[in-house]
């Protein structure tokens, strides 16, 4: 391939492909690990103060917030030492070791949980501490997809945890399954806001769809590497958000029915599955119309929309749909009603998964949208442990990646692109790869934090 961008286009793409996951435990106890880091990093950092962004035509504000700069990077240095770079290493070279660290983690958390629970009266509790849990979640799920999407083309991230080619389970195989489901749990559905009208949903999908083409077009200029085996031939991440928005803007439903409709929807698609749809979607074999070329992306929104249903519900039902309760109380209930849920699907996924239909993140079966729902609840019952803690409050990394969420994941496509096509990520040393990595996460968690604190927000979702 004489001139090409990537030269090792397609051994790069065979480096991705064939992979079958690893365990539902080691996905359980990765899931733990993750928000336990953010929990210990909560517990010390009572201290922080939030950082208010300087506001334009407000130069006495700005000039303050210049001199704080410093002290600002400096507390998301620590924050990326403390969160992002113990979970880069266990992503990676400390992989085979996760099992070890959980149970030592575990108990430190309990033990700083236990020694701050007497001091009940500081805690933030009501509205505010259920906010400042969803959005470490959110975040967290996040760290771990911006970490995941340039480790895998190294040969230090372990093949277990790519994604998986036909059925199976692995950490990367999460990745937006998690990312529909958090945007569904504090939607404006789940908020029972009036919904969008027309216009507002057009202005609101379009940036979607023109991502959509963007990367489309730039992966064909550069020859960047593709499985098709993902989407498809054309289909892409941005087009399968801009799908599920798109329906539900057009079919609306109430918060309190939609997980009802999401159940019907994904009960519905597992049957077609299962008698005969899961053999065309799997096979190699590929058409000359624009359906058969994609299919993968195209029937999967199926799947992915009815998890956005139940995750609207769910997240009426854990935090927005309860007003009428004290403070403390809704906090208290929804850390149980989080936990026993997710111990639920985890049951369910199970039983689906040996009985039904193994779990198939490439055809967002029944048993994948209930392995999503299960380990993100799991994450978020963990942060919500933070509850418990002296400090209690959002760090400033977190922070700056809420607000910018949709902006930070570009910029990490944006990076990975870029390292993709100027390192030979295959043939790499592995002291080398992680320093690549290290370099690319702390980047990015610098560059975000910067944004957040002059002010800069990208969000259209």
């Amino acid at each position: 391939m004489d001139g090409s961008l990537n030269p090792n286009k397609h051994l790069k793409e065979q480096f991705v492909s064939n992979l079958t996951g690893s365990s539902m435990l080691e996905i359980a106890v990765m899931s733990t690990v993750a928000p336990l880091l953010s929990v210990l990093r909560h517990s010390i950092c009572s201290s922080y103060q939030t950082v208010t962004p300087a506001k334009k035509n407000d130069h006495d504000n700005a000039i303050l917030g210049s001199k704080k700069l410093g002290n600002y990077v400096a507390t998301l240095s620590v924050d990326f030492l403390f969160i992002v770079l113990p979970m880069l290493l266990i992503f990676t070279v400390l992989a085979d070791w996760v099992y070890m660290f959980v149970i030592p983690m575990m108990v430190l958390v309990f033990s700083v949980v236990t020694a701050n629970r007497f001091d009940a009266s500081n805690y933030p509790g009501g509205p505010l501490s259920l906010r400042t849990n969803v959005s470490s979640y959110r975040v967290l799920m996040m760290i771990i997809t911006f970490l995941c999407i340039l480790a895998v083309d190294f040969k230090i991230f372990p093949r277990r945890h790519a994604k998986t080619e036909t059925y199976g389970t692995s950490l990367m195989d999460l990745g937006v399954g998690s990312f529909i489901f958090a945007n569904a749990l504090v939607s404006r559905q789940a908020r029972s806001v009036s919904s969008a009208n027309w216009k507002a949903a057009v202005q609101s999908t379009s940036p979607l769809l023109l991502l959509g083409f963007a990367r489309l077009l730039t992966t064909r200029s550069v020859d960047y590497q593709v499985h098709t085996g993902e989407y498809g031939v054309h289909w892409n991440f941005f087009f399968t958000l801009a799908a599920v928005s798109i329906l539900t803007s057009i079919i609306k439903i109430p918060p309190q029915y939609s997980g009802i409709f999401g159940v019907a929807i994904l009960i519905g698609f597992q049957y077609w599955l299962s008698h005969g749809l899961n053999v065309y979607l799997l096979s190699d074999e590929r058409g000359t119309d624009i359906l058969s070329k994609n299919k993968e992306g195209i029937f999967s929104i199926l799947g992915y929309w009815g998890l956005y249903l139940v995750g609207v519900q769910l997240g009426y039902y854990l935090f927005f749909g309860n007003r009428s309760t004290t403070a403390f109380r809704t906090i208290k209930w929804a850390r149980v009603r989080v936990s026993f849920i997710s111990l639920v699907f985890w049951l369910v996924t199970v039983l689906l998964d040996r009985h039904v239909e193994r779990v198939s993140r490439r055809m967002c079966n029944l048993a994948y949208v209930t392995l999503v729902l299960a380990q993100n609840l799991q994450v978020l019952a963990i942060l919500m442990l933070s509850d418990f803690t002296a400090g209690s409050k959002i760090s400033a990394l977190e922070e700056a990646l809420n607000r910018n969420l949709l902006g930070s994941f570009l910029l990490a496509n944006l990076l990975t692109g870029l390292v993709n096509l100027y390192v030979d990520t295959l043939f790499i040393p592995s002291l080398s790869a992680l320093a690549i990595l290290l370099a690319y996460a702390y980047c990015l968690s610098i560059i975000t934090g910067i944004a957040c604190f002059y002010g800069v927000k990208l969000k259209f979702w």
